[in-house]
């Protein structure tokens, strides 16, 4: 069987399917990282600018190699997001990132 060089597929027949994760209902939804251990751990509530988040998942880094201070990277939103972040609902590489010192954040409620 001989090929021809003319394609014969039709493209406009096809259809395509928005995936869950392209929505941007879970906006609220940030990563903090944190520079030093202002005393936070999981389910935390915290005050950072003016606003008050629960730490849904915290990750200590640079404990053995790294700054001269701990950093905590912590995901953080409403209580109404917490279902989205239990079912994964969002993509981690997607959430707007803050920095911020240990000093700048009010624990509110201890984990």
């Amino acid at each position: 069987m001989r090929r021809t060089g003319a394609c014969r597929f039709d493209w406009t027949a096809q259809g395509f399917e928005v995936s869950k994760y392209t929505s941007v209902e879970h906006a609220g939804m940030k990563k903090l990282i944190v520079r030093g251990d202002p005393g936070i751990r999981k389910d935390a509530v915290i005050e950072y600018d003016g606003t008050e988040y629960v730490c849904f998942g915290v990750s200590r880094q640079g404990d053995w190699h790294g700054p001269d201070r701990p950093m905590l990277w912590c995901t953080i939103g409403s209580e109404d997001e917490r279902e989205a972040y239990e079912r994964r609902e969002y993509i981690p590489n997607h959430l707007e990132t803050l920095n911020a010192d240990a000093e700048s954040i009010s624990v509110v409620e201890p984990a």
